[in-house]
């Protein structure tokens, strides 16, 4: 016992669902046409969506430019500046996390 029905040639089809529209009253069809009109909105709507708001936002990095001709000293003060300002940082978060732990009492 076949499970699909057999194929045929897409005008038998079309002769077929002429011939089924054309037995029926005007409100069945006016049903199915609003039928058809919501789920291709639907659809539509589902094709449109997945396109917004997918790809993450472009990102720019910026890079410090410096002279060739910079002496290891130069090097040096400018990485130990720049430890400091990231040290500092933490240190303002952590103060930031403790002051919250504190309003909400957590241990």
């Amino acid at each position: 016992m076949p499970v699909l029905p057999p194929f045929s040639r897409p005008s038998v089809a079309l002769a077929d669902l002429k011939a089924f529209l054309r037995n029926r009253d005007r409100d069945r069809l006016l049903g199915g046409a609003l039928a058809l009109l919501i789920t291709a909105i639907i659809v539509i709507v589902f094709f449109l969506d997945a396109k917004v708001n997918t790809a993450p936002p472009p990102q720019i990095i910026y890079t410090e430019s410096w002279t060739a001709n910079r002496t290891d000293a130069e090097i040096v003060a400018e990485q130990k500046k720049d430890q400091a300002a990231r040290e500092a940082a933490q240190k303002e978060r952590q103060r930031q996390f403790k002051e919250l732990q504190d309003k909400l009492g957590i241990e």
